[in-house]
Order: structure tokens, then sequence, then C-alpha cells
């Protein structure tokens, strides 16, 4: 027993700048599979990426209706504004 726990402490340099996340101890008082918690991180992270994404859709959306209007209403403040942006606003047709 005494010559395992030195050949433990022989190599702890080389795990010494692992950081265990506490929720992965969580998991393990739970009786649960530590594996899970990685498993859980990525789908929640792919859950959030999609909702980011959704509403990044929205927001580009509604930029596009807001310039299609706004070129209605004030044509010549929206040229004035596409020229300052360098003319990459360019209404969409609906």
């Amino acid at each position: 027993m005494i010559s395992g726990l030195q050949e433990i402490d022989k190599l702890k340099s080389q795990v010494q700048d692992i950081h265990v996340p506490l929720e992965v101890f969580d998991y393990i008082d739970q009786g649960r599979n530590p594996q899970l918690y990685t498993k859980d991180c990525i789908e929640k992270a792919l859950t959030k990426n999609e909702q980011v994404k959704g509403k990044i859709d929205a927001y580009r959306k509604f930029k596009a209706h807001m310039l299609v209007e706004l070129s209605g209403a004030f044509p010549n403040e929206l040229a004035k504004y596409r020229a300052i942006r360098g003319g990459d606003e360019t209404p969409p047709s609906y």
C-alpha cells in the first residue's frame, strides 16, 4: 500500500494542472456517471446555440423589414445611410 501511495505521489505533477468542475463531483455523489456531465454540457450548449441562432435570424429579418419600410418612408435619409455604410444595406425584395 505504501509503494502504491508513493507511486501516486510521483505522478501528481502530471495531473496538477487539471481542473475538474465541481458539478462532476455532484454527479458522482448522486451515483451518476461523470461522463454524463460532459454529455449534458454539450446538450445545453447546443440548445443555447439554437436559441441564439433563432434570435440572430429574427434580428436579421427585422432589420431587413425595417429597411424596406424606411426606404418607403424616408428614401433620402436611407440613401444617406447607405452611403455612410458603404452601400451594403440593400433592402430585400418581398
